[in-house]
């Protein structure tokens, strides 16, 4: 469900008091005064900020928040107007609108340029490295994928990315920084976003960020370079996303998508797009998860990349399965197929290659089983099986859903047989949405525990995963 941002009377932010705390920066007052004219609980104003219920309370006790990232969250979720802004040091929301034929509406967001995406990615990468605390409680909030995928349809052409630096980029540190990537998104596939997260965050923070801020490069090279860094990091995205760091994911991707943009890149754009979608319906917000995949689908379609456009579909057909509308979801799965079988493989970028009739099955196997659909759900996931063995995590998704198809069809000892492969995949790994898939499963299994076969396959999954997430 999306939270409206905490709805504030304008004039409320002109009393003296409230200002003095702006400028101090004093957000413990900030948060009591609002609990105090509006009866917000301190869940309701980390809901409406994007803050984890937790961090507001610390934050309400004396704790310190210097974070402008952070403080912007706040101020967009209260609604605050300029002057309360400008009090607390940071930008207006408006600029004066221009009198040319580009004017724009007051409701209208300003635009960002690259170079502001760049410094707000290099604070990003810097705090992740230093594992600031902050960053660990910002929470997701699916009303924040609301701005930048209207961003993505909404901005005017991007502007030149040039720069004067001091030292010259070429081909070859384009060529180096999608290599890196390409290792790590191998390691990603077989051993879980866990493994080489934090190493990925240090390579944006000590290698990418100086090419970007301190590199000479003309707009062709600055455009590569923009698109390189971009699918580093979305992988960082992705890893933070499987090893449920959700608000850190999230903005990982945010700020992917706006490079794609600065760079021109529409396949990148939709393949983000698709992630985002991805992570909001696992988490349960199925409208945001069905509005990103059609801008995926819209965005794949621009570029002319069809596996992109039959990712987009089976992200849609993910989405309406769990909204429960079997129809819509079986009308986008045959896109989704439609979509693939124009394909030509020879063309796709790299980073699409995993995208296959295995992934495709095990999506329409997924879906099916949202659907309660379990006959249908255990065809695709066996065919999903005969898959690319490289592929360690996604196998141990794939075997997790025929183990919860078995059980949800009243077979539990089929279930554990499986479950049981699964959960030798998953000890390899470090993931927690594999080790979810495994917990869910143990829950569906509940009702049969008075079995051998079921005692036995949830001991061994306590006994192994322990408090593992």
């Amino acid at each position: 469900m999306r939270l409206d941002p905490l709805r504030i009377p304008e004039d409320a932010w002109s009393h003296g008091e409230v200002l003095t705390a702006l400028a101090a920066r004093d957000i413990g007052g900030l948060f009591r005064w609002i609990t105090s004219l509006t009866g917000a609980s301190q869940g309701r104003i980390g809901a409406a900020v994007g803050l984890e219920q937790g961090y507001v309370s610390r934050i309400m006790a004396g704790r310190k928040v210097t974070s402008i990232d952070v403080l912007e969250r706040i101020a967009d979720g209260c609604r605050m107007p300029d002057q309360a802004r400008t009090a607390m040091g940071l930008a207006p929301r408006q600029t004066t609108p221009p009198t040319g034929p580009d004017r724009r509406t007051p409701s209208e967001p300003v635009q960002r340029t690259w170079q502001e995406d760049v410094r707000s990615a290099a604070e990003l990468w810097r705090g992740d490295v230093n594992r600031r605390e902050v960053l660990r409680q910002v929470a997701f909030s699916s009303a924040s994928y609301t701005l930048p995928a209207l961003r993505w349809f909404t901005a005017p052409d991007p502007a030149p990315v040039t720069q004067s630096g001091r030292n010259k980029v070429g081909q070859p540190e384009i060529d180096t920084i999608r290599a890196m990537t390409a290792t790590y998104r191998q390691l990603d596939n077989q051993y879980g976003g866990g493994h080489a997260r934090d190493t990925v965050v240090r390579c944006l923070h000590q290698e990418v960020t100086p090419l970007l801020t301190d590199g000479r490069y003309d707009n062709g090279t600055g455009q590569r370079l923009l698109s390189a860094a971009a699918e580093l990091a979305q992988l960082a995205g992705w890893q933070a996303y499987d090893t449920a760091e959700h608000g850190i994911a999230q903005r990982y991707l945010t700020l992917a998508l706006d490079f794609a943009h600065a760079a021109g890149d529409d396949g990148l754009g939709a393949e983000i797009l698709a992630a985002m979608s991805h992570q909001a319906t696992y988490l349960g917000h199925t409208t945001t998860g069905l509005d990103l995949a059609r801008a995926a689908g819209q965005t794949a379609r621009r570029a002319g990349v069809p596996v992109l456009t039959a990712e987009a579909h089976v992200m849609e057909a993910h989405a309406l399965a769990k909204a429960n509308d079997e129809r819509a979801c079986a009308a986008a799965l045959h896109q989704a197929e439609q979509a693939l079988d124009r394909a030509d493989r020879s063309t796709e970028p790299q980073w699409l290659s995993y995208f296959d009739e295995a992934y495709l099955s095990a999506k329409f196997g997924h879906c099916f089983h949202a659907l309660g659909r379990n006959t249908h759900a255990e065809r695709f996931a066996v065919r999903s099986l005969r898959m690319d063995n490289r592929y360690v995590r996604g196998r141990a998704f794939n075997l997790a859903l025929l183990a919860s198809v078995h059980a949800q069809q009243g077979e539990p000892d089929r279930a554990c047989a499986v479950g049981a492969e699964a959960l030798t995949l998953t000890t390899q790994l470090r993931s927690a949405r594999a080790v979810r898939y495994l917990r869910d499963l143990q829950t569906q299994l509940a009702p049969h525990r008075r079995l051998p076969a079921v005692r036995h396959f949830t001991g061994r999954i306590d006994a192994t995963l322990g408090r593992r997430r």
